[in-house]
């Protein structure tokens, strides 16, 4: 019997999800923050994607609030600096043990490098940093371009890479077929790096028809939509 949600969702306080723009990483991060609040976990979620202007967990701060999730974001101006300075509240996440905190880092290796000063601190305390796979995407389409990208990030931010969340995804024409033929590519990421497969992400509409897959199904709302679809 493969792994459960159970086994993995909480099993760390700090949670470091990276990964490529379009790989639906902010849709994980902003997902998993709301999962653990929903088990009783106090939990924040540091929007720190200093890269890409759209789909920012901030758009979701009424939801994020609603379900008890605090909120951490970078200042949109200071995108465009050499070195983003971060937010005061950043630190103060780490240091709590009290609490636990979803660093969604955006922009793939060259997001990463906010990180990259934060490493010692994160070495010290319960971290984990997980890279979102989308092999729908250029970028991630076969397991040699996802392997290239995973290095490419570990590089920048100093830190090593602990897991897999595979997201194929095409947006609402997504199938269960696009994830399974997608859950193929993940896995021979991890045979090829050693680092496991945590989850497969899917709507909340494919995943009973994703059970038999080895490893657990995350399943999820769409939250993240395009600025002319937030009012439909």
């Amino acid at each position: 019997m493969g792994r459960t949600q159970g086994d993995w969702l909480d099993s760390s306080r700090l949670t470091i999800i990276v990964g490529h723009g379009g790989s639906g990483k902010t849709e994980f991060s902003v997902n998993l923050a709301l999962a653990l609040a929903d088990c009783g976990r106090p939990s924040t979620l540091a929007d720190l994607d200093v890269v890409n202007p759209y789909f920012r967990s901030r758009e979701r701060s009424d939801l994020l609030k609603e379900h008890g999730v605090t909120l951490i974001a970078t200042s949109q101006a200071c995108v465009d600096a050499d070195l983003p300075s971060m937010p005061a509240e950043l630190n103060g996440l780490i240091q709590t043990e009290a609490r636990y905190g979803v660093l969604d880092i955006g922009g793939g290796s060259s997001g990463a490098r906010v990180l990259a000063r934060y490493r010692p601190k994160l070495q010290e305390t319960s971290c984990r940093v997980w890279l979102v796979i989308n092999p729908k995407r250029p970028l991630t389409r076969d397991a040699e371009s996802a392997c290239r990208e995973l290095r490419a990030i570990e590089a920048r931010m100093g830190l090593k890479i602990e897991g897999l969340v595979h997201n194929s995804h095409l947006c609402d024409e997504t199938t269960a077929q696009d994830i399974r033929e997608g859950a193929e590519v993940a896995k021979e990421v991890e045979r090829m790096t050693g680092i496991p497969v945590i989850c497969h992400v899917a709507e909340q509409r494919l995943a009973a028809e994703l059970q038999d897959l080895e490893e657990p199904v995350f399943a999820v709302e769409l939250y993240m939509k395009k600025p002319w679809e937030m009012n439909g």
